[in-house]
C-alpha cells in the first residue's frame, strides 16, 4: 500500500522532514519512490519557506491510490489540497501521567465483576425550609 509520509532528516534537535511517497513496508527514512515537498517544524507558520508541496505530483499520488498520513493530510489541509481531517479528541493528554493513573485506579477497583441486582430506592423526601 502506498503512503504519503513524512521521512526525518536534519541534525540532532533540529528536524526537517521530506513529504514522500513510500511502500508502507518500507522503514520511516528508507527507500521511497519519489518525494514531493518538504516541512520545516522550526520555522514559524506565517513563513512560505516552512512547507513546500509539489501539488500536481501529489494529486497525482493520491489518484493512484496513496493515502496520506495523519500528520500530511493536516499538511495538505493546511495548503488547501484536500480537506482538513477532524480534530482528535485526548482529554487524558493535559493530566499529567501520575494523575492520571490515580484516576485509572479506582475505576477499576470499582467495577464490579458481577452485574448485581437492582434494588429498588426508598422515596426521598424534601427538607423543609429553615428560616
Amino acid at each position: 500500500m502506498l503512503k504519503i509520509r513524512l521521512s526525518m532528516g536534519g541534525v540532532k534537535k533540529r528536524p526537517i522532514y521530506k513529504i514522500v511517497v513510500a511502500d508502507s513496508r518500507f522503514p520511516r527514512d528508507g527507500r521511497f519512490i519519489e518525494r514531493i515537498g518538504y516541512f520545516n517544524p522550526l520555522l514559524p507558520k506565517n513563513k512560505k519557506e516552512r512547507i513546500s508541496v509539489e501539488e500536481e505530483r501529489v494529486k497525482h499520488w493520491i489518484s493512484k491510490g496513496a493515502k496520506p498520513t495523519t500528520r500530511v493530510s493536516r499538511i495538505l489541509g493546511e495548503l488547501n489540497l484536500m480537506p482538513m481531517p477532524a480534530k482528535g479528541n485526548n482529554p487524558t493528554k493535559a493530566i499529567p501521567k501520575k494523575e492520571r493513573n490515580k484516576k485509572e485506579e479506582p475505576k477499576k477497583e470499582a467495577a464490579p465483576a458481577k452485574p448485581e441486582e437492582k434494588k429498588p430506592e426508598a422515596k426521598k423526601e424534601a427538607a423543609p425550609e429553615k428560616k
